[in-house]
Order: structure tokens, then C-alpha cells, then sequence
């Protein structure tokens, strides 16, 4: 999948991603403060992955766990701080919900600690019933 707006650009396409881009503000994030480089190379192979690049720089990213079928989690959004305040979040979750692997899910979930209002645009709402749902939680794992 491809997409372009201006001079932005967003990807599904792994060889475009810029591995060492996306390992350097993710390891820096509050969900997944120093996790190895090792570890997004993986989480980006076994998933369905968007890259939003300027040019043929990577600004942002968007990474869904799924089984092309029935569920996916949004995983890793990130917009370089820079590039904020244009619209390219929004208009790469646009990309991430079109996608044809995505469509007809029973469930499409994700966790976000400040960006609801982004989410809800998209169709995501809290839990609807929040009992029902288990976690195994280790916030830092990647932190030594």
C-alpha cells in the first residue's frame, strides 16, 4: 500500500522502513523505553507495519498486530514531534483503517495514555466492558 499527500508519503511496504529511525523513538518512548533494536526488527517482521516518510525520511509510524481476519491491535503510532499539528497522524491512522487486511475485524483494539481524541475519530471507544479483559503488564521490561 501506497500513499502520498504533498511531499509525505505512507508505506506498508518493509523495505522502506528505517529501522534505525523507528528503534531511535521508540526506545526513547513511554511504552517502550530501551527496547533493543532486535526486538522492533521482529515486532515489525511479524506485523502488518505503515512508515510515514517525508521525502525519504521516516517521520512517523504505525505498527498492527493481526490475524488479517478477525483482530488486530494498533501498536507504536508515533509522529516525529516536528511534524506535528499538520494532520499526518490523522491521516496516516486514515491509511492504517483503510487497509484492505483490516477491514471486517470483530475487534480492532489499542492502549494510548493521551491520545483518545485522535483514536475516537477512527471509530475507537473505552472498553465496553472492561471485566472482561485480562493482561499480562510488564511496563519495563526493556529498562535494565
Amino acid at each position: 500500500m501506497l500513499q502520498r499527500r504533498d511531499t509525505f508519503t505512507v508505506s506498508s511496504d518493509p523495505a522502506c522502513f528505517d529501522l534505525d529511525a523507528i528503534h531511535a523513538y521508540l526506545s526513547t518512548s513511554y511504552w517502550a523505553k530501551g527496547i533493543p533494536i532486535e526486538t522492533v526488527e521482529r515486532s515489525i517482521r511479524n506485523s502488518l507495519c505503515f512508515g510515514l516518510f517525508d521525502g525519504t525520511e521516516q517521520i512517523g509510524f504505525a505498527r498492527v498486530i493481526t490475524d488479517h481476519a478477525t483482530y488486530a491491535y494498533l501498536a507504536d503510532v508515533y509522529v516525529l514531534e516536528a511534524y506535528r499539528g499538520r494532520g499526518l497522524a490523522v491521516w496516516m491512522m486514515e491509511c492504517v483503517c483503510a487497509h484492505p487486511d483490516l477491514q471486517g475485524l470483530r475487534r480492532f483494539a489499542l492502549a494510548t495514555r493521551d491520545a483518545h481524541e485522535l483514536y475516537r475519530r477512527f471509530g475507537f471507544t473505552e472498553l465496553a466492558d472492561p471485566t472482561k479483559h485480562m493482561e499480562i503488564f510488564r511496563p519495563a521490561i526493556y529498562e535494565i
